[in-house]
């Protein structure tokens, strides 16, 4: 079975900085990195403001946590997911966190729960200080998971879509860093194995994630952004050919070779 969709993951979600209309789209999204097992939401449910969360955790198996607001201006919502979330990982359950919120009050947490080797996804809207985008291991904008993009997005929704918004990259930044990497992984040839590119993007930038453009895979995005050559490999497997790209060569270097 492979790892990666073998983690057990713990949704922990804060109730305060999230909509119910975003739940599906998370449980999903989850089950692409792990199977969720806990599944927990945290809120003051005596508030009316919640009472149109009960259907939508009904039908997705969420437990409720109640936390009552002791004071005004202090939120005990963040402490009790905290608490909890050391809970679940000294019980050795897991092997990893999805933390929802876009609060950056979880910064330190998922910080620390990296360093305890957990896998942490974050997931926000774009409002999501930078910080706590910096501390997770991948992060999702709760938008683009709830309108997922079409491989046939016009070029003008495509730049709407991933220019003017905080925390996310724009093409012409990403493009020199895409460059950059190459240069570093590439063979003698130039050419890199585009799956390690997307690894290594990832790495850097936990935000990045093609859906924020328009493309729901790697290769039609960069072969997109019209800077690299793509060359499709076969393998053993007749099923399976394997990407690598390489940087456009301009016709003095192509010369001197």
């Amino acid at each position: 079975m492979d790892k990666q969709m073998d983690k057990r993951i713990a949704v922990l979600i804060d109730a305060d900085n999230v909509s119910e209309r975003y739940i599906k789209h998370i449980i999903d999204e989850v089950s692409n990195h792990g199977t969720p097992t806990y599944k927990r939401i945290y809120g003051d449910w005596t508030k009316p403001n919640l009472s149109s969360w009960k259907n939508v955790l009904l039908k997705h198996s969420i437990s409720p946590i109640q936390q009552y607001s002791y004071t005004t201006g202090k939120n005990a919502t963040d402490a009790a997911l905290i608490i909890d979330a050391m809970d679940i990982l000294y019980s050795g359950n897991v092997d990893g966190f999805c933390i929802v919120s876009s609060d950056s009050d979880f910064t330190k947490l998922a910080a620390r729960l990296r360093e305890a080797g957990m896998y942490v996804l974050g997931m926000g809207e774009k409002k999501t200080p930078q910080p706590f985008i910096a501390a997770c291991e991948k992060f999702k904008y709760l938008e683009i998971l709830a309108s997922p993009p079409t491989e046939d997005e016009s070029p003008k929704d495509s730049k709407a879509r991933s220019e003017g918004k905080a925390g996310i990259i724009n093409k012409t930044e990403l493009i020199d860093v895409i460059r950059s990497i190459i240069n570093e992984i590439s063979d003698e040839d130039g050419w890199a194995f585009l799956g390690e590119l997307g690894s290594v993007l990832n790495k850097r930038y936990p935000d990045f994630d093609t859906r924020n453009y328009g493309y729901s895979k790697l290769t039609p995005f960069v072969s997109s952004l019209n800077k690299f050559e793509i060359e499709s490999r076969k393998t053993s497997n007749p099923n399976v050919n394997l990407k690598y790209i390489r940087n456009i060569r301009t016709r003095a270097a192509q010369r001197s070779k």
